[in-house]
C-alpha cells in the first residue's frame, strides 16, 4: 500500500502545472499574434524584448535561449530591415542591435496585439504585479 502524497509535495505539482499551463498559453498568444505580422514566435519575442539598444548577450539572456538561436534570430530581422547591428558605443569587441524606424514601428504594433486577449489580461495590474514578485522570488530563491 502506497502512502498518499504529502500536501507540500501536491501543492507544488499542482503549482507546476498551472505555471506549465501558463507558459503554454503565452507562447501559444505570441505564435498567433507574430504571425499576423508575417513573424516566427522568436522574431516576435525578439523585438517585444528590444526596448532599446542591447547586445547580443543581453537579448538572448532576455529571451531565454542560447546566443547562437538569438544570431539566427536577428540574422533573419536584420535581413527584413527590422535590426541593425552597430558599433557599441564602449566595448570595441561587442556589437549593439537597434531597432530601424521599420522595427521600431512593428515593434509598437506588436506590443499592441500581444495585448489584446493576452492571457494575463484577467489579472488586474496590482495582481500582475504580485504574480511577478512571487515568481521572481520562487526563481531567485528566498
Amino acid at each position: 500500500m502506497t502512502t498518499p502524497p504529502e500536501p507540500q509535495a501536491i501543492a507544488e505539482r499542482q503549482l507546476c502545472g498551472l505555471v506549465n499551463g501558463l507558459a503554454q498559453r503565452i507562447a501559444e498568444h505570441v505564435r498567433e499574434r507574430a504571425a499576423t505580422l508575417g513573424l516566427t514566435a522568436s522574431q516576435a519575442t525578439a523585438l517585444r524584448e528590444m526596448s532599446g539598444p542591447v547586445t547580443m548577450r543581453e537579448l538572448a539572456e532576455r529571451m531565454s535561449c542560447e546566443p547562437s538561436n538569438t544570431t539566427f534570430v536577428v540574422d533573419k530581422l536584420e535581413k527584413q530591415s527590422l535590426v541593425e547591428r552597430r558599433p557599441h558605443p564602449t566595448d570595441r569587441r561587442a556589437k549593439h542591435l537597434v531597432l530601424t524606424a521599420e522595427g521600431t514601428a512593428l515593434r509598437a504594433r506588436l506590443l499592441l496585439l500581444l495585448a489584446v486577449d493576452s492571457p494575463l489580461a484577467g489579472l488586474t495590474l496590482q495582481e500582475q504585479r504580485v504574480l511577478h514578485g512571487l515568481l521572481e522570488r520562487a526563481i531567485t530563491g528566498p
